[in-house]
């Protein structure tokens, strides 16, 4: 007896494969929205990030005398409250919108649309983020807890201009695999506490085992900047902190750059590929690797004049790698049963 199909009602959260095609829907939606309103929710999106940024710094602050995992897993829990308030106000956010890859691997999405949004998005989460990391300088809240909030972000600052480029990109692969997945697990979710709930485990993690996020690092860097010009307040500091790495070509060069390509890679290649809807991780493959259409006798050269070849007549564009044995076939028989049937031999 064969199971009835997956209806979901009352507060069931939805299946796999359901959340898989609302990802895809939802990816057609964010990149077919204007410019200015992408713009100015991506704005919101680095100030939520923000928020959470300064949450768990503000935590992390003076508790040295807590284990290395106790504090890491505080800052943690409240550095999920960015996330949050992008999801349940429905900002827009350049880690989490990397899952619109799966509607462009299905092709409902054009490649200038999906860059296009990666770039807007980028831009306006970082307008955010160092917005709010100037309104925080200007508050002087780093100033609080006699100077334990500003020695923390500094300290923050300088860990994170440290990284090597390639240990930059593997710690932005991680995270993003994370916060993907939180979103992802937020798609499946009915309640606002259903998607709060989903989200705290995946970030909380991520902070708590140090990877790097892009758009968070566009506050924790530009804030401990702006508090490194401060000469009276570093000054006062008891343990004078090595702020030599901490620069504003470090801060683009040395983690925006590997962590964001990072990010690109843990997002749409870790989670989003795997799980689109259309085929898979190879849907991914097909979409960037090629790009075949059939052709007819007026306009192509068919080649195999006798009876019992298999015509196989093709166009090619931008092609770069090559295909799998399976799509091969699947692209022949396509291809032969849009010429005229006269001239194609029965297919055993």
């Amino acid at each position: 007896m064969s199971e009835a199909p997956f209806t979901p009602t009352g507060l069931d959260a939805l299946p796999p494969a359901e959340v898989a095609r609302k990802a895809e829907s939802v990816g057609v939606t964010k990149a077919g929205m204007a410019t200015f309103n992408v713009f100015v929710l991506s704005v919101l999106a680095g100030s939520f990030i923000a928020m959470g940024a300064i949450f768990a710094t503000t935590v992390a602050a003076g508790g040295g005398e807590l284990p290395y995992g106790v504090v890491r897993l505080l800052a943690g829990l409240v550095f999920t409250l960015g996330l949050i308030l992008v999801i349940v106000a429905g900002a827009e956010l350049f880690t989490g919108n990397n899952l619109i890859v799966m509607a462009w691997a299905s092709r409902q999405v054009a490649t200038t649309r999906l860059l296009g949004n990666w770039g807007i998005v980028w831009v306006g989460n970082f307008v955010g983020a160092f917005a709010t990391a100037v309104l925080m300088y200007v508050s002087e809240q780093y100033t609080f807890g006699a100077g334990a909030v500003g020695q923390t972000a500094l300290s923050i600052g300088v860990a994170k201009t440290s990284l090597g480029f390639v240990q930059a990109i593997a710690l932005g692969m991680l995270c993003n695999a994370l916060v993907c997945l939180a979103v992802w697990l937020s798609y499946g979710a009915r309640t606002t506490t259903d998607k709060v709930l989903a989200i705290i485990p995946p970030i909380a993690a991520f902070v708590a085992a140090g990877f790097e996020h892009s758009v968070a690092n566009m506050y924790f860097i530009s804030i401990a900047l702006l508090i490194k010009t401060d000469d009276a307040f570093v000054a006062s500091l008891d343990a004078q902190p090595d702020l030599s790495s901490l620069t504003w070509e470090s801060f683009f060069v040395d983690n925006l750059l590997p962590v964001t390509i990072g990010n690109i890679i843990g997002g749409a290649v870790m989670v989003g590929a795997p799980n689109s809807p259309a085929r898979g991780a190879m849907s991914i493959w097909h979409r960037v690797g090629t790009r075949f259409r059939p052709c007819t006798p007026t306009l192509d050269t068919c080649f195999g004049s006798s009876s019992s070849s298999l015509l196989l007549c093709w166009r090619r564009s931008t092609v770069w790698l090559r295909p799998t044995v399976t799509s091969i076939r699947a692209i022949a028989m396509r291809t032969a049963r849009a010429l005229p049937r006269s001239r194609i031999a029965p297919i055993p």
